[in-house]
C-alpha cells in the first residue's frame, strides 16, 4: 500500500511539471539550434601545387584534425592568389587557405575573411644559373634586382603570390618589364627548364619544406640570390621582413651555404571565412602551434604561429588562443564535450536563471492537484446536504452511497490522507443526518 502512494504521488508530480519540463527542454533545443556547437565533420583547405610547402602542411594538418574525427580535404592550386579567389567565392566550398603576405591586391574584398594568425615565413627565393651571370653579367653573381635586364626569368604560375610580388620588386628597382624575358610557369616545368639552361633564373616564394627549395639549394652551377638590400625592402614594403639564411643550415658537413644569405619573406597566414565554424578554427590554430611551433631555418622554437597579421582581422577563436591557450576545458576532456560544454554553459545559465523563478510554482501545483481529488467532492457533499428538504430521502442516500464508493477508489500521498479520512467521516455525517431527517 505504500509503494501504490509513493507511485500516485510521484506520478502526480511528474505530471504537474511535465510543462515545466518540455520548457526547459525546448529553450535546451532552442540554445543548441542557435549556437550549433557541434562542428562540421569536413572542411576544404586550399593548399597550393604538389610537392609545394602548403601541400606539406596541408597533409600535417589533416592528420592532425583527423585525430578529433575531422576530415580535412586538401585543394590543390597554384597558390595563394587562387586560394583568396576560393575564398572569396560564396559558390566555392573552400572555407579556409594559405595565404602570402601581399597577396591581394584587392583588400576590400577581404572584408569577410578572417585570419588565424601568421604561420611561417615565405622568403622570396631568386635561384639563377652560375653560367648565365657569367655570360650576362661578365661575373659570377648577381648582385641587384636590377641587373637583370636581358635575362630569361620565369616568375611562378598565375594563381600564385609570386607573380604580382615578383612584378613590384621589379618596379621598385626600376626595371622594365619589358626589358626581360618573363614567363609564368607551374614551379615544376620551371625548374626542368632552369636546369636544362632555357632558364637564367627563376623566382620562388616558398618555406624551405618545399621539395623543389631543397633540391634547387643543392644542386651544382644554381646559386641563390643574396638581398644585399633586405632591410631596404622591408621599409619599402610592409608585409616583407628580412630574414637570413645562416651559413651551414643546408648541410653543415659541406658547409652549404658557404656564408649567411640575407633574404626577404613575406609571412603566410592561415585565412578562413568569417562563417567557419568557431569551433574548427580553433581546432586549426592548436594544430598550427604543433606544425609551425618549432625552430626552423627561419625562426627560433615558439616564434610561430602568432597573432601578427597587418592586413586582416584576427578571428575571435584565434585571439582567444593567443591570449590564453588551449581552453581550460580540452585539456581534461575530449574535444567533443569540451567543445559543447564550452559552447552552452553560458546558454545554460541563462535557462536555469530564467526557469529557477517558474519552477518554485511546482510544488503548490503539484499540492493543488492532489488536495483537489479530495475537495472537489465537497461541492457534490453540500449539494445533497441541501436538497434534504426537496428531495426523497433514499434518492439522497443512493447519491452519497456513489460519491463514498468513488471516494474510496481515490489515491493520494501519505502526507495527505488525513485530508482524504476527512471527507470519508464527512460523508458519514451527511449519511447519518439522512437517516434521522
Amino acid at each position: 500500500m505504500t509503494a501504490q502512494h509513493v507511485f500516485t504521488g510521484l506520478r502526480t508530480a511528474l505530471s504537474t511539471s511535465a510543462p515545466f519540463v518540455l520548457l526547459a527542454c525546448g529553450l535546451v533545443a532552442l540554445a543548441y539550434w542557435l549556437l550549433d556547437p557541434n562542428p562540421p565533420r569536413r572542411v576544404v583547405l586550399a593548399t597550393g601545387v604538389a610537392q609545394g610547402a602548403y601541400a606539406e602542411f596541408g597533409q600535417r594538418y589533416a592528420e592532425r584534425l583527423k585525430r578529433h574525427g575531422i576530415t580535412v580535404e586538401l585543394r590543390n592550386t597554384q597558390g595563394a592568389a587562387e586560394n583568396l579567389a576560393l575564398l572569396r567565392d560564396a559558390s566555392s566550398d573552400v572555407q579556409i587557405g594559405f595565404v602570402q603576405g601581399g597577396a591581394s591586391d584587392m583588400p576590400d574584398a577581404d572584408a569577410s575573411l578572417r585570419s588565424l594568425g601568421s604561420m611561417f615565413y615565405e622568403p622570396v627565393w631568386l635561384f639563377y644559373r652560375a653560367d648565365s651571370a657569367q655570360r650576362l653579367l661578365k661575373k659570377p653573381t648577381l648582385d641587384s634586382l636590377s641587373q637583370l635586364a636581358g635575362w630569361r626569368v620565369n616568375i611562378g604560375a598565375a594563381g600564385s603570390g609570386v607573380p604580382h610580388l615578383a612584378t613590384r620588386l621589379l618596379e621598385a628597382n626600376r626595371v622594365d618589364a619589358g626589358a626581360i624575358v618573363l614567363s609564368q610557369q607551374p614551379v615544376t616545368p620551371a625548374v626542368i627548364e632552369l636546369l636544362e639552361n632555357r632558364l637564367d633564373a627563376l623566382v620562388l616564394a616558398s618555406a624551405p619544406e618545399s621539395a623543389m627549395v631543397q633540391m634547387l639549394l643543392q644542386t651544382p652551377g644554381v646559386q641563390l640570390f643574396d638581398f644585399a638590400q633586405a632591410d631596404a625592402y622591408t621599409r619599402r614594403f610592409g608585409f616583407l621582413s628580412a630574414v637570413t639564411l645562416p651559413r651551414g643550415v643546408v648541410d653543415l658537413a659541406r658547409d652549404m651555404p658557404a656564408a649567411d644569405v640575407r633574404m626577404v619573406a613575406p609571412t603566410a597566414t592561415l585565412v578562413v571565412r568569417e562563417d567557419l565554424h568557431p569551433a574548427l578554427a580553433q581546432l586549426f590554430v592548436q594544430a598550427a602551434r604543433e606544425v609551425h611551433g618549432e625552430s626552423g631555418w627561419f625562426q627560433r622554437k615558439g616564434d610561430f604561429p602568432n597573432a601578427r597579421d597587418g592586413e586582416r582581422a584576427l578571428a575571435p577563436e584565434a585571439e582567444r588562443f593567443y591570449r590564453s591557450g588551449v581552453p581550460w576545458l580540452q585539456r581534461y576532456l575530449p574535444f567533443w564535450l569540451a567543445n559543447l560544454v564550452d559552447r552552452m554553459w553560458l546558454a545554460m545559465l541563462s535557462i536555469v536563471a530564467v526557469l529557477l523563478p517558474l519552477s518554485r510554482i511546482v510544488p503548490p501545483l503539484v499540492e493543488l492537484r492532489i488536495r483537489s481529488r479530495v475537495f472537489r467532492w465537497y461541492a457534490q457533499l453540500r449539494q445533497i446536504e441541501s436538497d434534504v428538504r426537496t428531495r426523497p430521502a433514499q434518492e439522497l442516500l443512493d447519491g452519497l452511497d456513489e460519491i463514498e464508493h468513488k471516494v474510496n477508489a481515490i489515491q493520494v500521498p501519505l502526507s495527505y490522507t488525513d485530508e482524504l479520512y476527512a471527507l470519508k467521516s464527512h460523508i458519514q455525517m451527511v449519511r447519518r443526518r439522512l437517516q434521522t431527517a
